[in-house]
């Protein structure tokens, strides 16, 4: 909600005793009046952040012409221009870009200053929103250890495709595959990924060896149709082409809507998988599937750690965030 006005500071009761209304020694007063308007800042900071008038009314719960009348109350009290347009673009001018980092800075203190004077809830539950199949082949392997370190934080595995509003939602943090794109929330690149197949050990030793790309032809490929729009990532069309086979039918074999599926048929033998390095590893280590050959393909997507960069992490997050790079590290 937005603050339309300070309330006038009134002067202390003559009953009151001096010394407890008065500053202690070497105390300097709060040059409150050379202040601007609180309303004028955080639609500055709110509009700088969104890059657009009309998000930012969106965010405030106001009009558009609201947040440009604020912006410009601002820039009269200041007397510089903080915002200029380019095609139609909002962008800071070299003040506002100087100005921004402590307007945001002040919010926070004030921010972090309510927060600690109100009365702290023991909240035991962290809510994680994550894709099922990072969750599944990743992340539930782990979590144990995570329980174990931290036995007064409930994790609760929010494990849906879809993504979630977390300025909207009760989720605290996600684990969010794509490009790293989610403005107005703060990014964490985690894990990298790649491509490569794998199958179960069992057929290595079968009546078709697998001992070079071309002998595919002889097995069942297993095809991953999970919505993640990623381009980087290849079918099997295109990691032949890439590893110089042509001899093999790319289009047969069962298909499947989760990368996890894809990986456990593979550790049931039925057939070779185009794996995720990530999703792999786990049953990689335990030898429930081996990599085959080595051409690799690399893709631009990344898991990245997601969560609200307008309020202070809680401890759960801070303490979740600092074990997920940890593992990773591992």
């Amino acid at each position: 909600m937005l603050i339309h006005s300070l309330k006038t500071v009134e002067k202390p009761d003559p009953g009151i005793d001096s010394s407890a209304a008065s500053l202690s020694a070497g105390e300097q007063p709060l040059p409150l009046r050379k202040l601007p308007p609180l309303n004028s800042l955080r639609c500055f900071e709110v509009a700088a952040r969104c890059k657009s008038f009309t998000r930012a009314a969106a965010e405030l719960c106001v009009t558009p012409a609201a947040v440009g009348q604020q912006v410009r109350q601002l820039e009269d009290f200041m007397g510089v221009q903080l915002f200029r347009r380019v095609n139609r673009a909002l962008v800071l001018t070299r003040v506002g870009e100087a100005c921004l980092p402590g307007v945001r800075e002040g919010f926070a203190m004030l921010a972090a200053a309510v927060v600690q004077a109100k009365p702290q809830a023991t909240t035991r539950r962290l809510t994680v929103s994550v894709a099922p199949s990072f969750a599944a082949k990743w992340l539930l392997p782990r979590l144990s250890e995570f329980e174990a370190r931290h036995p007064d934080i409930d994790v609760h595995v929010d494990a849906s495709m879809p993504l979630v509003d977390l300025h909207e939602s009760p989720v605290d943090v996600a684990i969010r595959y794509g490009a790293g794109q989610y403005p107005g929330l703060r990014v964490e690149r985690l894990i990298g990924e790649e491509v490569f197949p794998v199958c179960s050990p069992a057929l290595l030793s079968g009546e078709h060896p697998l001992n070079s790309p071309a002998d595919l032809k002889d097995h069942t490929l297993l095809h991953d149709d999970s919505p993640d729009n990623d381009p980087s990532c290849p079918t099997w069309p295109m990691w032949l082409r890439a590893a110089g086979v042509q001899n093999v039918d790319a289009a047969r074999g069962p298909r499947f809507s989760q990368s996890s599926f894809v990986l456990e048929a593979a550790v049931l033998g039925r057939g070779v998988a185009l794996a995720k390095s990530t999703i792999a590893a786990a049953d990689l280590a335990a030898g429930r599937v081996v990599r085959l050959f080595e051409v690799s393909i690399p893709l631009a997507f990344s898991y990245f750690l997601v969560s609200r960069d307008d309020v202070t992490p809680s401890p759960n997050i801070v303490a979740f965030r600092q074990w997920l790079f940890e593992q990773v590290g591992r």
